[in-house]
C-alpha cells in the first residue's frame, strides 16, 4: 500500500512517499501504518516553479542540512562546511541578514536548466523549511529510523567565554558603591521638620501720616 506523508506550512510543504517494509507495519501510538520505505520526497517553496525532488538520500541530505543551519543560525556560530558537490547534496549559506541560499546539486536524471540548482531564501520562507523539517522528524509513522546525528559545535569554532571574574567586577564594584553611599548616608543628621504654628500672630499694620495736598485747609487737631 502506497503511504503519502504531507507537511503544510504557509511558504513551504513537504511532501514523503513510500510504503511501509512489512516489519513495522503500524504505529503502536495510534494504529497508522508506518512508511518506512522512500519512493519520492518533494519540497516545494512558495515562489519557485522548481520542485526539489529526490529519493531518501534526498530526504536525509535535506533534513541535516535545514536542522545545523538553524543550529548554527540561532547560536550565531558558523563552522566551516567542506562542500563536496555530490548527487543530492545541499547546502545552506547566509547571504544578508534578511534572505538565505539554498543551493541543491540534483541529480543527473534531474532536468533542470542550472545546475547546481539555488534558490533566495527569504527568513520566513526559511523558518516555514525549518518547521516542515521538524513536523517530519517528529513524525513516528513516517521513517522513524532516520537520525539527524547532529553535532554539539567544538569549542574552537565557539566565540572565546568572557572569564566569570571579568564578568564579576562591574557587578562588585556597583555593589561597593552602593554600600558607600550607604554608609555615608547612615552618618548624616536627620533634617528637623518643623510643624506649622496651630495659631499665628498677626503682624501690627503701620498707618503711614497723610501729606496734605496743596491748597487744601488745613485740618484743625482736637485738643
Amino acid at each position: 500500500m502506497n503511504l503519502k506523508r504531507q507537511y503544510n506550512l504557509p511558504n513551504c510543504t513537504l511532501i514523503v512517499e513510500g510504503f511501509s517494509d512489512g516489519i513495522t507495519a503500524t504505529n503502536a501510538s495510534d494504529g497508522q501504518p508506518v512508511l518506512s520505505i522512500v519512493t519520492n520526497a518533494e519540497c516545494h517553496i512558495n515562489g519557485t516553479n522548481q520542485v526539489l525532488q529526490g529519493g531518501r538520500t534526498f530526504l536525509e541530505n535535506l533534513t541535516k542540512a535545514v536542522s545545523s543551519y538553524a543550529q548554527e543560525l540561532l547560536s550565531g556560530v558558523r563552522r566551516p562546511h567542506e562542500v563536496t558537490p555530490t548527487e543530492d547534496q545541499i547546502t545552506l549559506e547566509k547571504v544578508s541578514d534578511t534572505y538565505h541560499r539554498l543551493i541543491w546539486y540534483p541529480p543527473s536524471d534531474i532536468k533542470i536548466s542550472e545546475k547546481p540548482f539555488s534558490i533566495n531564501l527569504s527568513t520566513v520562507q526559511l523558518f516555514d523549511l525549518v518547521e516542515a523539517v521538524d513536523q517530519f522528524c517528529t513524525d513516528q509513522r513516517t521513517l522513524p529510523d532516520i537520525n539527524l546525528k547532529l553535532q554539539p559545535l567544538s569549542r574552537r569554532y565557539r566565540q572565546k567565554d568572557e572569564p566569570i571574574a571579568k564578568k564579576a567586577v562591574p557587578m562588585a564594584v556597583g555593589l561597593s558603591s552602593l554600600a558607600v553611599v550607604a554608609a555615608a548616608s547612615y552618618f548624616l543628621p536627620v533634617p528637623e521638620i518643623r510643624k506649622p504654628d496651630p495659631n499665628p500672630q498677626v503682624s501690627p499694620t503701620r498707618t503711614l501720616p497723610q501729606t496734605p495736598q496743596p491748597g487744601a485747609s488745613p485740618v484743625p487737631r482736637i485738643p
